[in-house]
């Protein structure tokens, strides 16, 4: 069961992950990604922990 959460946390931050690089315009794709600069990759990550932060402020003050 334990095992069958993480794989579905794993899958959710996969999909955000994609979502996140279209949104900004980073070419990223499934599997290798060597090809993109550490500033793309970086990007995608920064703008990942944004949004996570914004939604959680969200959350904090509706309650």
């Amino acid at each position: 069961m334990k095992s069958e959460t993480k794989r579905n946390a794993q899958g959710a931050l996969d999909r955000f992950k994609y979502e996140v690089a279209s949104e900004i315009g980073v070419p990223l794709k499934h599997g290798y990604n060597g090809d993109l600069t550490s500033y793309q990759n970086g990007s995608v990550g920064g703008q990942m922990v944004k949004k996570m932060i914004e939604a959680q402020e969200r959350k904090m003050t509706d309650r």
